[in-house]
């Protein structure tokens, strides 16, 4: 039995049961309680956009709140999200008092890189001082931060006309 689920472009999901009758897909709707919820407009803090042309994902409000929290909302933006020539180091020197503050906005950032590819390199850069940060990673986070700011509102563009094909499989005897 394969069951197949295919997400539209225009929100529209369609459901194919192959190996079964019919009967079995009803039987299926009703065993595991399927309910349409509309069109995904905002999921986990992620915005979903729909348009004939593709679907286009963001975190803007997610970056948002991560600029307000951490008191960044009025720095000035930065053009690049790390200083080519940053030397960061695992010395015990300059530990910060308060580790966790930059352990929860390393994390935030993390989930952060779902939309935003374009951190995922200075972002896991950071995250291997999460163990003992000095300020100069908070700086660098920091300098992250700034990056963020010059660009909010960027995010992803999945085109709904491509040749890309997804295919996946499962075994479940």
């Amino acid at each position: 039995m394969v069951y197949k689920i295919k997400f539209n472009a225009d929100g529209g999901i369609e459901r194919k049961l192959y190996g079964y009758h019919q009967q079995s897909q009803a039987a299926l709707d009703a065993k595991f309680k399927i309910k349409d919820l509309g069109k995904l407009k905002y999921f986990l803090g992620i915005k979903v956009v729909r348009a004939k042309r593709g679907i286009y994902i963001c975190q803007r409000k997610y970056a948002l709140d991560i600029l307000g929290d951490s008191g960044t909302i009025g720095s000035a933006p930065s053009k690049i999200p790390l200083d080519q020539n940053v030397k960061l180091a695992k010395d015990k020197r300059d530990l910060l008092a308060d580790p966790s503050i930059y352990r929860s906005l390393i994390g935030r950032l993390l989930y952060l890189t779902i939309t935003r590819p374009d951190l995922s390199y200075s972002i896991q850069l950071l995250s291997q001082y999460m163990d003992k940060p000095k300020l100069p990673h908070l700086y660098a986070a920091h300098k992250v931060l700034r990056y963020l700011k010059r660009e909010l509102g960027q995010g992803l563009f999945y085109p709904s006309i491509s040749d890309l094909q997804l295919k996946g499989y499962s075994d479940s005897d």
